[in-house]
């Protein structure tokens, strides 16, 4: 049931949002970085370099990703849901604390310190940047709005998982138009990437955590695609392996993430 100003009164603050509604502002959110950066973006095709200069992150990457992250929160706002997208209350077991830690760990170790050497300060300190407003923006977007929806749709924590990581995973092909069958495989790895920005939600307890992974972890993986020369480090072995482990793990003890009923919290 409604009262006037529309909110839901089934407990839960804030206005309702079906899982199809969810969809058309995911297209939206989507076209908002698709579109920017067409008509902010400078022409790298040239270069074998995603960013081979700071004017090309900024208007490539940051004014459409930072223009993304006004319209989540706008939508957050607009919704009320603030105090449920910030704080989550559903807790796992504490070996589920190893995926925050492990991928904050390999994040680091990966960063390409020596190619980021070569850079200029601008550059660097835009990458950065990039990496914080991905980290804030899809996360507000997947596992801020994503999880609420599925949530409130009267899901299963394991459904709400995979749906708002499958979601995730599918608007990345936005990014790999023309990639082919290469842009399903892109999609599948950044939707287990998703599953475990989840599980770090969860973890936390407050959805910074996944942000400050997010960040970290891409910034990690950009930290090889930027300047006039892109330079893989031996840092990406790690980032692939733990993948690869995470995603082994996950499927052999994904029945034992959730606490035991007498300990979960009433």
């Amino acid at each position: 049931m409604r009262d006037e100003t529309g909110a839901i009164r089934d407990g839960r603050p804030g206005r309702r949002l079906t899982w199809p509604w969810f969809l058309v502002i995911v297209v939206v959110y989507a076209g908002i970085i698709q579109g920017l950066g067409l008509l902010t973006g400078v022409d790298t095709s040239s270069s074998d370099s995603a960013f081979p200069t700071t004017e090309s992150l900024v208007r490539n990457a940051l004014i459409p990703i930072g223009a993304s992250i006004v319209f989540a929160a706008a939508v957050v706002t607009r919704l009320g849901w603030w105090g449920e997208v910030l704080h989550d209350r559903a807790p796992v077991r504490r070996w589920v604390r190893w995926v925050p830690a492990s991928m904050l760990a390999v994040a680091l170790l990966g960063l390409n310190y020596g190619h980021l050497g070569d850079q200029s300060v601008s550059l660097v300190a835009c990458l950065l940047l990039l990496g914080l407003f991905v980290g804030v923006g899809e996360e507000l977007m997947f596992r801020g709005i994503g999880v609420q929806v599925f949530r409130r749709a009267g899901l299963t924590e394991g459904k709400v998982a995979l749906f708002s990581s499958l979601v995730f995973g599918l608007v990345h092909l936005s990014n790999a138009i023309g990639a082919g069958a290469q842009a399903i495989l892109q999609a599948l790895i950044v939707s287990t990437s998703g599953y475990f920005f989840y599980l770090c939600l969860r973890v936390g307890g407050v959805i910074l955590l996944p942000m400050l992974v997010h960040g970290l972890w891409d910034t990690s993986l950009f930290s090889n695609l930027v300047g006039d020369e892109p330079q893989a480090s031996a840092g990406m072995a790690l980032i692939i392996v733990l993948q690869a482990v995470l995603i082994i793990v996950l499927l052999v003890r994904r029945r034992s993430i959730e606490p035991d009923a007498e300990k979960a919290p009433a």
